[in-house]
């Protein structure tokens, strides 16, 4: 599955960043969210798959959304032919404010498995801590963050006032912000793009130690399956409030809402394909460059069974476009 559809996804994404990169700047993040969700369902749609949206982003705050159930891939009107069943896990575009301001770190991402391979869950918030690879099994969700710091540090071989932990600039985070000051630690704010974040602390040189606080639910699956290649962690619970959220996480399947999940809970697919393009220019990824007569993007594909992590420069060039001078840096 990974070689066959790893670069079909590579393109989904390409094609939704260049989208919602053309609204980028232009304060209307409601049409960016559209535009993103269009170009991936389309292009969605031409792969050779039987794919099932099985978590997504947009219904917790009623955006634009390829929605959980929904069946994209030539399995959904092509009925001649038999496809792959794959789940995928997907956010058109993560860090909606951030493409309408212009801001740094907005993404095109989807995670795609065999079926079964990614949580299937409601559109909710999820509590979460995210670590690099040597963190792993050092942190817990419930412990206070000056414990988790500390063994954070020991296992890098550094203090924790060298420590930079991310967390999303949120009312409901003054606490844990003031506990992470409180044990010496330096904080990265940041307004959107947890899913970013997370890649970053399991990637070297990156600047961060880790992401603590609560953000949603599909972008915790999501860097779940980045994680699976990366071999981070991400600790998650997700934040079930009230009647209705039980309810629709029961029908999911989902019976303890106390329960924290692991990296390998969250994505426990054995063949995981990751996939995710800049869309404005950030610490991991480019963004997405026009120029005349073409445009320039720039994607990460991870993929678990054969462990190949990808940087990639795609350049497209118009139709009819002539005289196109193309610079390789």
């Amino acid at each position: 599955m990974e070689q066959e559809l790893s670069l079909e996804y590579l393109r989904v994404v390409e094609r939704a960043a260049i989208a919602c990169a053309r609204t980028m700047g232009l304060g209307d993040g409601h049409k960016a969210d559209q535009v993103a969700v269009e170009a991936m369902r389309a292009e969605m749609d031409t792969v050779g798959m039987d794919g099932t949206i099985v978590i997504g982003e947009g219904e917790r705050d009623k955006a634009p959304m390829l929605f959980i159930g929904e069946k994209v891939g030539l399995a959904s009107h092509d009925r001649h032919h038999q496809y792959p069943a794959v789940d995928i896990a997907v956010d058109p575009l993560e860090g909606t404010n951030l493409c309408a301001s212009g801001a740094p770190n907005a993404i095109t991402v989807l995670a795609a498995s065999e079926h079964g391979g990614l949580l299937h869950a409601p559109d909710l918030y999820m509590e979460k801590i995210i670590v690099g690879p040597l963190c792993r099994g050092a942190v817990d969700l419930d412990a206070p963050p000056e414990k988790n710091l500390k063994a954070i540090a020991k296992r890098l071989d550094r203090k924790v006032k060298d420590l930079v932990v991310t967390v999303l600039d949120r009312p409901r985070h003054e606490k844990l912000i003031a506990d992470i000051r409180k044990a010496g630690a330096r904080i990265r704010l940041i307004g959107d793009g947890d899913l970013s974040a997370g890649i970053a602390a399991a990637v070297s040189d990156m600047g961060v130690h880790a992401v603590m606080g609560i953000g949603g639910a599909p972008e915790g699956v999501l860097t779940a399956a980045a994680l699976r290649c990366l071999n981070g962690q991400i600790l998650g619970r997700l934040v079930i409030n009230g009647k209705e959220h039980r309810e629709r996480a029961a029908k999911m399947g989902i019976r303890d809402p106390k329960r924290i999940y692991d990296t390998a809970e969250l994505a426990p697919g054995k063949k995981i394909i990751f996939a995710c393009t800049g869309v404005t220019p950030g610490g991991l990824l480019r963004g997405v460059r026009f120029f005349g007569g073409g445009v320039r993007t720039q994607s990460l594909i991870m993929t678990l069974d054969d462990r190949q992590i990808r940087f990639i420069d795609s350049v497209q060039i118009e139709k009819g476009a002539h005289d196109v001078r193309v610079r390789f840096y």
